[in-house]
């Protein structure tokens, strides 16, 4: 059931998927919502569409969403610590 005041920006096909498009929403400073069958989880289900998890933010930050989860990273790209060598 989606509450009223938000929207659904991403279907993950799972709760590692939905968790990882959370993170990446909520490291951008948006505020996010998970709605999924409870026994899906509970059991790793994920035949006919059991499984999936919506993801929701606030109407008012759809688009900003859905452009932080439309952007893709090269490694090149990301800022790496560079390990201790001996």
């Amino acid at each position: 059931m989606k509450p009223e005041g938000w929207e659904v920006v991403f279907v993950a096909p799972g709760l590692a998927y939905a968790n990882i498009a959370a993170g990446r929403l909520e490291a951008e400073g948006i505020p996010v919502r998970m709605d999924y069958e409870s026994v899906a989880v509970l059991y790793g289900l994920t035949l006919d569409g059991l499984g999936r998890v919506n993801i929701l933010v606030p109407a008012g930050e759809r688009e900003h969403a859905r452009r932080v989860l439309d952007e893709t990273y090269r490694e090149d790209d990301l800022e790496w610590e560079k390990p201790f060598e001996d």
